[in-house]
């Protein structure tokens, strides 16, 4: 893929004048790996040191420490040198030691930076050392999926790790007394809505996202309740089809109905902090809240679920944010990198990696273990993402617009359209013009 100069700058502003800092820090820290981008590394001895970058350091660091040690002592004359970097930071990380050298052998890359790193001819493909791999076959082919798409669609540039998954958190106790079921199904899920809710006494149905982050969690309810099965239509988005148009409606009229108008300006935070303040029956979050909501409410007053499938029990669901390893192409021990990965990404260590991120192991055997079994909402994740009826809708990642059609450009629009002050179509229609240019725009970029 080739990328031009005008996207270039766009993308690094404020990364290209950091370099000369961040290039001589990561020097002095001892982290310069392989190399810049330009550079092709090459396979090495398989033996010696290999750096590995952490891009959610401080929070995975006690964890990745234990995976290094356990690999350290399968392969004694194989170091890793571990550099943890805030979530934050890593993509200007990253942009900075493409432009500037001092890449790691080995990195943490999700799938939202994914396709801006891979565009820059940092990673190394993935395929065929994966086809040769003991992995092969161990991993789940909806993530692989979704890592493929994420980095452009052709090569595999991640080996994916972890995923989150939507999750309907629901209050048992609130439905037994008003005599629900589980809201498995989206028809279900707004009879529940509505029978919970008792504004004259601050009780609600549901909280929706309305502040910062609002717009995925909209989508995934729109394409849930609607069942089509793709972002695209040749190059055109389906997102403001007329089913989906419908769906949005429906979905957006809960707001200040079925839920309490704070939730206009609430980020996941509030949210959260919202439902488990007691008075609202559901919550549509990920598995990343369950800890905040097992001191607050105690195990015996929630469940957490899969979002609600369509009436006929199919299940579509938006992709989710992917996390994974990179390989970089500058590498100049690849052997030794890739034995890195392979290990990291093996069932027992991924096991004890997602055990304590709190997320769905990518390795289906680890999927299996006692302690995702044990965590209901997690094996209901793991059931949902593996099953063979399940449809992934994968959000378009790769475009370098994404993040700004998805968050800045439109949450407000969003909150416009909880205000009625515009419809659904006119939300869907902005929403699809700019992913159509963005779409014809990387065509453009990367076929030329």
């Amino acid at each position: 893929m080739k990328i031009s100069t005008t996207t270039w700058r766009r993308r690094t502003s404020g990364a290209v004048t950091l370099a000369a800092v961040l290039a001589l820090t990561a020097t002095a820290c001892g982290d310069d790996g392989s190399g810049t981008a330009g550079d092709k590394g090459n396979e090495g001895s398989g033996k010696g040191e290999i750096t590995f970058w952490d891009n959610n350091g401080g929070v995975r660091t006690e964890i990745w420490k234990q995976v290094i040690a356990d690999f350290e002592k399968k392969y004694p004359d194989i170091k890793v040198n571990y550099v943890g970097i805030p979530a934050a930071s890593a993509q200007s990380k990253y942009d900075t030691a493409i432009q500037g050298g001092g890449l790691p052998d080995v990195g943490g890359v999700g799938t939202a930076m994914l396709a801006e790193v891979a565009v820059q001819g940092a990673l190394e493909p993935l395929d065929s050392r994966l086809e040769k791999s003991s992995l092969h076959g161990e991993l789940g082919q909806k993530l692989l999926d979704s890592s493929r798409a994420a980095g452009g669609g052709d090569k595999l540039y991640q080996v994916p790790t972890s995923v989150n998954n939507g999750t309907l958190w629901y209050r048992t106790d609130l439905f037994k007394s008003a005599g629900l079921d589980a809201p498995t199904t989206w028809s279900k899920f707004y009879a529940a809505a509505d029978k919970l809710t008792d504004s004259g006494k601050n009780k609600f149905g549901f909280t929706i996202r309305g502040g910062t982050g609002s717009i995925a969690p909209a989508l995934d309810a729109v394409y849930g309740q609607t069942g089509i099965s793709s972002f695209w239509s040749g190059d055109k988005t389906t997102v403001n089809d007329p089913k989906n148009v419908a769906a949005l409606a429906k979905y957006v009229a809960l707001y200040k109905k079925d839920t309490p108008s704070a939730d206009l300006n609430n980020d996941f935070t509030k949210m959260v902090a919202q439902w488990d303040s007691g008075s609202i029956g559901m919550l549509s979050h990920n598995l990343g809240s369950y800890q905040d909501h097992l001191k607050a409410l105690g195990a015996d007053k929630f469940r957490g679920i899969p979002n609600p499938t369509m009436d006929d029990g199919k299940r579509v669901q938006v992709s989710n944010p992917v996390d994974g390893l990179s390989l970089f192409k500058a590498s100049k021990n690849k052997a030794a990198a890739w034995k890195f990965i392979e290990f990291a990404v093996s069932a027992e260590e991924n096991s004890k990696f997602n055990e304590s991120a709190g997320q769905v192991p990518a390795n289906t055997e680890a999927a299996k273990a006692a302690w995702v079994q044990k965590a209901e909402p997690t094996k209901l994740a793991a059931e949902a993402l593996n099953g063979a009826d399940t449809k992934i809708v994968q959000l378009p990642y790769y475009l370098p617009d994404w993040n700004t059609i998805s968050k800045s450009d439109n949450e407000p629009e969003f909150q416009k359209l909880l205000l009625g002050k515009i419809t659904a179509k006119a939300f869907l229609d902005k929403i699809a013009d700019e992913l159509n240019a963005a779409q014809a725009d990387w065509k453009q970029r990367t076929q030329s």
